[in-house]
């Protein structure tokens, strides 16, 4: 198998490669820049720390060998990453007249105004520390930009306080625009902070004279750990945790390239870091600030083309009643392509509706803003029985989950954080509507929407997920059964749709796979095609490494770590492995079986919240729901499957040495042909 933490790399070094495309606006391959920088500090705060506390506790041996190898991955990855903003991207950004000026380059005009900045917006935030017995070293704050200083003179070595330290706030632009009227005609320049704090760093020590100075950033372990068992509020517990998250084990320390090596080494003892883990860079330390300039920057076609979904107008009339629609049928969304609006203006309609009495919501990642949590506080004004099962430990939000927890709770709605243990992750929003189909007689109908992707309008123009609409009674009942059970943690009722983790989905589909493997080993039809995010868990590879041995072949889509290796001959030849990297994220999941007699197989396509990693089947409450319209069913084979198996330009191959080969520079683009079906593409 090969190794997650080395495949995660990997897929860094696909997500860089976009930067490299000639047929990729500039500042979009700026952006894949950013979002490997990006990527990569969430790799360093919870990958690493385990790593890192194996090998602090065995200074020798096979587990220091690993570390030293990924440490090595990740610095080839790093280094190759500097390379192409230096060489490639910045110089071509240039010759559109968008440069990013270092002192050296600043006319004197530029220096002028410069030095005004300075003076005006940064100096007075800056607090220089020299270390000395009274002044210890100062709390670095994970990925905070920092200055560390050596002072010269005889004064400095008679007081004390050569090392000095400067931290700068986070409140200060990492990326300022130059005013026009110091730039030539045309050109659009930039100065990055730790640029204009360089050149005045003797400005903050009159009197004193700075021998050498790096700027540096530690990275450090961010996962919140926390004891269900032993605490009376999660809650509670999380806001505490997230007060100290900022100052967790040092895990990477980031320094200039040209850092003298006697303040690297002080810095890396101060941080109890080995050698391997300091990161020399040929830039700025934080690449991902580099956002800052995509967003100041004049498009001129430097950017995607503007895309907007489109509304599925064909199969729900907008303005129409979306109850009315889906009792004739489910209503499949395929996002970006096809807009979010539709979930929304769901949950808009219900909350309008006096006839709908209960709506329940599992939220995981939902934003800061979210017009879906305004509409939940609105159906309890309304006074509608609300519920939201919110998850409280989804990494990084942390925070925003908490404070919607605060809001809800505060005008009235049921909240619930899930089952200890476990983190829910599935996506799911149920309705309950009372209904009198005929005089005299009145029930209670459900509608649901399940996803693949979470309840944020604004990443639902960026990933590529399916939302499903359905008012099918086993399947609306299924949805029932699951937020009682996380709610009130009664026994899950017999499941007749839903399959759930950890309790039926990880058995399931090892059950499925054990049925393709058999129907191969008796000559019949034997076809397994996965797309996933991720392909990590061991019982899962090693019954897809069987079903192909007998004979099925299979197709797996997996965009980023996949610790399958195909291609081996005898073992996994009837196994490929494809990443597709492109403008929007891969998100989506679908898991397709089919097996048995050629002119009558049986066949399975499920639809899931969850990767076929452990954590997902095993730790985390997940659904994945079956397609039974023959409709529906052959759209997602059509738009979900066929496209990322023929796809040409955004498409790596996984070869059996463990490396990736892009299939080709030109031909079939999945998400392009995908835009041009369900939305409308700028000029």
């Amino acid at each position: 198998m090969i190794d997650r933490e080395a495949s995660l790399l990997a897929f860094n070094l696909r997500v860089l490669a976009q930067a490299r495309r000639a047929d990729v606006p500039l500042l979009e391959r700026l952006r894949y820049i950013t979002i490997v920088s990006s990527n990569l500090d969430e790799f360093f705060e919870v990958r690493f720390p385990d790593w890192l506390e194996l090998v602090r506790q065995s200074a020798q041996g096979e587990t220091r060998q690993e570390f030293a190898d990924l440490s090595a991955q990740a610095h080839e990855l790093i280094d190759e990453q500097y390379r192409v903003l230096n060489d490639e991207v910045m110089p071509a950004l240039a010759e559109k007249g968008i440069r990013i000026l270092n002192h050296a380059d600043r006319n004197e005009a530029q220096r002028r105004w410069v030095a005004r900045f300075f003076e005006a917006q940064v100096r007075p935030l800056l607090v220089p520390v020299a270390l000395d017995p009274a002044h210890p070293f100062p709390l670095v704050a994970n990925k905070s930009l920092n200055f560390i200083l050596r002072l010269t003179g005889d004064d400095v070595h008679a007081a004390g306080g050569a090392i000095v330290i400067v931290k700068v706030p986070r409140s200060l632009p990492r990326v300022i625009r130059l005013p026009e009227r110091v730039m030539p005609p045309g050109e659009h320049g930039f100065v990055l902070l730790t640029s204009v704090i360089r050149a005045h760093l003797g400005e903050l020590l009159p009197g004193r004279t700075v021998e050498a100075f790096s700027q540096f950033r530690v990275t450090r372990d961010s996962d919140l750990e926390v004891d269900e068992d032993d605490m009376t509020n999660l809650r509670q517990a999380l806001r505490t945790g997230l007060t100290t998250r900022h100052y967790g084990l040092a895990i990477r320390l980031e320094v200039v390239s040209s850092c003298p090596p006697e303040l690297s080494a002080l810095l890396l003892q101060q941080f109890a870091l080995p050698p391997e883990a300091l990161y020399p860079v040929n830039g700025p330390v934080n690449l991902v600030r580099l956002n800052q300039l995509i967003d100041q920057a004049p498009a001129n076609g430097l950017r995607f083309p503007p895309f907007e979904p489109g509304w599925p107008q064909a199969q729900w009339p907008k303005g129409s009643s979306v109850f009315e629609r889906l009792k004739k049928g489910d209503l499949l969304l395929h996002h970006p392509f096809q807009s979010f609006e539709p979930v929304v203006e769901f949950l808009r309609q219900a909350v309008a509706d006096p006839q709908v009495l209960a709506i329940k919501q599992t939220v995981y990642r939902t934003g800061t803003e979210s017009v879906l949590m305004d509409l939940l506080l609105e159906a309890v004004r309304r006074g509608k029985e609300v519920t939201v099962v919110l998850e409280l430990k989804a990494r990084f939000d942390e925070e925003a989950n908490i404070n919607w927890a605060e809001r809800l709770e505060g005008v009235g709605a049921q909240v619930v954080y899930g089952m200890v243990g476990l983190k829910t992750h599935a996506k799911l929003l149920l309705v309950t509507r009372r209904e009198t189909p005929r005089k005299g007689t009145t029930l209670l109908r459900r509608y649901a929407h399940l996803s693949t992707g979470n309840y944020n309008p604004r990443t639902a123009r960026l990933y590529t997920d399916v939302g499903y609409l359905t008012a099918d009674p086993e399947l609306t009942a299924d949805v029932d059964a699951v937020f009682l059970k996380l709610s009130s943690l009664a026994p899950l009722a017999g499941q007749r749709r839903l399959l759930t983790a950890p309790t039926h989905l990880h058995a399931r589909m090892l059950e499925l796979l054990r049925s393709v493997a058999q129907a191969a080993r008796q000559g019949l039809t034997a076809r397994v095609v996965v797309k996933v995010n991720a392909l990590t868990d061991p019982a899962l590879t090693d019954a897809l490494v069987e079903a192909g041995q007998a004979g099925a072949w299979i197709d797996l889509i997996v965009r980023g770590a996949c610790i399958l290796r195909p291609g081996v001959a005898g073992v996994t030849d009837h196994i490929r492995v494809r990443s597709v990297i492109g403008r929007f994220l891969e998100h989506t999941r679908v898991f397709y079986f089919r097996w048995g007699e050629a002119s009558a197989p049986q066949e399975a396509l499920y639809l899931s919240s969850a990767d076929w990693m452990s954590r997902n089947m095993l730790r985390r409450v997940e659904v994945a729901w079956p397609i039974l319209d023959d409709t529906l069913r052959q759209r997602v084979i059509d738009e979900c499957i066929t496209p990322y198996l023929l796809d040409e330009q955004d498409a790596w191959e996984l070869q059996s040495s463990g490396d990736y080969t892009r299939t080709a520079e030109r031909g079939l683009c999945a998400q392009q042909a995908l835009m041009r079906l369900h939305g409308c593409v700028g000029p």
